[in-house]
């Protein structure tokens, strides 16, 4: 008896036509049942937002395939909700052009999309690879990524965590860490202008990140430094539970005032 094939929603923040989500759809495409829904433009960096005044036009490009004009939150949300007939068993996002390590899995897009999955209980896994050039091969991270899904399929996740997945550029050694995610080690730019009617504006980037900096053994920055892919599972739950107790001492001043 053939065995069922998971269903699978792919989503990104580069754009339902980016290369990545192609080599990704491509190398799933005899392990699961795939729907892509994806946003019809790129939308890097808009975390896990959503779009609230206005509508969410969607598309419909191909039979089990969408684009849709919002976020990959946004996309998450109508695939679960209204197009996918049952609730996918995994949702993957990416693969990213370019890396989502430390403070950026707070901006990702990539992240976002896949942390939105868990929050509805369904596993998510983000998968980046580390470069910006033009001329990527995304089949090395499209077969991680893969690997990894089938792991989620026959093990499972915890309840509220979910995977991002960064491969270095030509990944050869076929090395994978798992990782803490690293802290801030870089410094935002912000590049002051002026537009030709005399109103300042400012574009924002990232100081590229020097490898000599020194940087937690066991973090996700280091693991693709040393050519390994990293893991790094994040949690639904920020709280620090330390504080809980350690604050608690505040309660009885606060309850008391006015």
């Amino acid at each position: 008896m053939t065995a069922k094939k998971p269903n699978v929603l792919l989503t990104n923040d580069d754009g339902h036509q980016a290369a990545g989500i192609r080599a990704l759809a491509e190398e799933l495409q005899d392990f699961a049942d795939i729907n892509i829904v994806a946003p019809s433009s790129e939308r890097s960096g808009a975390a896990q937002s959503l779009t609230l005044r206005q509508p969410i036009v969607c598309h419909r490009i191909a039979e089990n395939e969408w684009a849709i004009d919002g976020t990959p939150a946004d996309c998450v949300i109508v695939a679960l909700h209204s197009l996918l007939p049952t609730l996918p068993d995994l949702v993957i996002s990416g693969i990213n052009h370019g890396a989502n390590l430390g403070e950026n899995v707070y901006y990702s897009g990539t992240v976002g999309a896949a942390r939105e999955a868990a929050i509805h209980h369904v596993p998510g896994l983000a998968v980046s690879l580390c470069s910006k050039r033009v001329d990527l091969n995304f089949a090395p991270a499209a077969r991680l990524a893969r690997q990894t899904a089938q792991k989620i399929m026959s093990e499972k996740l915890p309840e509220q965590v979910f995977l991002n997945i960064n491969v270095p550029e030509n990944w050869q050694s076929g090395s994978v860490k798992l990782t803490r995610q690293s802290k801030k080690i870089t410094r935002t730019l912000l590049r002051q202008g002026e537009d030709p009617r005399g109103r300042p504006y400012f574009w924002l980037s990232e100081q590229k990140v020097d490898r000599d900096t020194e940087i937690d053994a066991d973090s996700d920055y280091a693991a693709v430094f040393a050519g390994a892919a990293s893991i790094t599972p994040l949690n639904l739950d920020p709280t620090h539970t330390e504080s809980l107790n350690h604050l608690s001492h505040w309660l009885a001043e606060l309850q008391n005032r006015g």
